[in-house]
């Protein structure tokens, strides 16, 4: 594998990618053990988990965690495995519950994964053998929340999650802080498994806005997605750091705002900082598309949902979680304003559903031509051939003006954030 990932980092520095990335076995054992056992990794938003009692089920890869709000408030990430044979104890993906019961010896665990009762256990095991403070569920190595955003970490030595995130809250907090109240998860998120590699995906969500012109044309021109054709996020900027990328388009006032309504934007005003601002004062759109180091993107974006009624913004959390080399299970929350009206959540709710939901337009625009890519990497002589990934070197230059971190370039079509992105899966490879 050593001599593989040489061959990968001598493309790179040529800027190209072997297509077979995209559907290597032994590649993504190295994935497994060496990005998802390592880095930060999205599991929930607090708003699905309100009550004391609540719990849903989430994956980090083939590991199960149940997230549950315990009686004193707090965040439980605890590893769905019974501490006697190893059952699944969560059979449900969500749900309120007193306790956890494995159905198969009985044994019962509180919300925070402290075991509560063993059926025999005076008459069936000796007291140093079975102590109860020795045997409750669990916990994921390294839990923490930022902006009600639950992560966790296998790594036990990991850094802690701000230095991880680093600048890259400067461009999140545009999602997760435009009103006062903050966001709500809509819904349940949507689960769906394509025959095509997670890096697709989260390269796609990153950097790439030249796609969307032409994958995406039937829906510009049916008015699902409300913008301008041919040169649609041309004009933009896209913001490049060492985890994280981002784009903003520059087009007309309705996609600037991303269809969200003056009250809100009046919102937006007032609960961001200076500096981003001033971005927005640039004549730039909201963030749109996004990507955090390995595979939570995001997505803000106005959509059409009803013939006689204006765009309405949706805004999807997607995690790209690999089930195995060239297999992805997609999960797609749909997350609106909290202290917005009901009637304005079911509008982008719905234009979400048309767009990035499950069957969603532009969702299978996109998933067709990752299990394309991804059936096409599985050839012996396909899988050496070289992709190119130069758009926008000697083209493009950092600006000299932009008033957040990172490099930010004059144009969502460059493929600087994706090499960043590449850069940074090279290197936890070989670390």
């Amino acid at each position: 594998m050593k001599l593989e990932l040489n061959r990968i980092a001598e493309g790179l520095e040529r800027n190209e990618i072997p297509l077979g990335v995209f559907a290597n076995p032994e590649l993504y054992e190295f994935e497994k053990r060496r990005i998802f056992a390592r880095n930060w990794c999205y599991l929930s938003h607090e708003s699905e988990i309100p009550k004391t009692g609540d719990f849903i089920q989430r994956y980090i890869l083939d590991d199960s965690f149940i997230v549950s709000r315990d009686e004193a408030g707090d965040v439980n990430v605890l590893l769905n495995a019974c501490r006697y044979r190893g059952l699944g104890l969560c059979k449900a993906e969500k749900g309120n519950t007193r306790n956890f019961k494995c159905p198969y010896h009985g044994w019962v665990y509180g919300l925070d994964g402290s075991l509560r009762d063993v059926p025999y256990k005076d008459e069936l095991f000796a007291t140093d053998s079975l102590r109860e403070t020795e045997w409750g569920l669990v916990p994921a190595p390294r839990v923490e929340i930022w902006n009600s955003m639950i992560f966790a970490n296998l790594d036990h030595n990991a850094p802690r999650l701000e230095t991880y995130l680093g600048d890259a809250r400067f461009y999140i907090e545009f999602y997760t802080n435009k009103t006062e109240e903050g966001l709500e998860v809509y819904g349940v998120p949507q689960r769906w498994v394509v025959d095509a590699d997670w890096k697709l995906a989260a390269d796609n969500f990153v950097g790439d806005g030249y796609h969307t012109f032409i994958t995406h044309s039937s829906t510009i021109t049916a008015g699902s997605l409300p913008a301008p054709g041919g040169e649609f996020l041309k004009d933009g900027v896209q913001v490049v750091l060492e985890n994280f990328g981002v784009g903003f388009a520059r087009q007309d006032s309705l996609f600037n705002s991303l269809a969200y309504p003056p009250s809100i934007m009046q919102q937006v005003r007032q609960n961001l900082s200076t500096s981003q601002l001033q971005i927005l004062d640039q004549g730039v759109s909201l963030p749109t598309h996004s990507t955090l180091f390995p595979n939570l993107s995001f997505l803000n974006a106005p959509g059409g949902y009803a013939a006689s009624a204006p765009p309405a913004p949706y805004m999807t959390f997607r995690v790209w979680r690999p089930l195995a080399a060239g297999k992805t299970e997609i999960w797609s929350w749909c997350l609106v304003e909290k202290n917005s009206t009901e009637e304005f959540k079911q509008a982008c709710y719905r234009a979400y559903v048309i767009s990035f939901g499950a069957s969603g337009t532009l969702e299978q625009d996109d998933a067709e031509n990752w299990m394309t890519i991804t059936k096409a990497a599985r050839g012996n002589f396909s899988a050496t051939l070289p992709l190119n990934y130069s758009m926008g070197l000697r083209k493009q230059k950092p600006m000299k003006n932009w008033p957040g971190p990172g490099d930010a370039y004059p144009m969502d079509f460059s493929e600087f954030a994706q090499r960043a992105f590449w850069r940074k899966w090279l290197a936890e490879l070989q670390r």
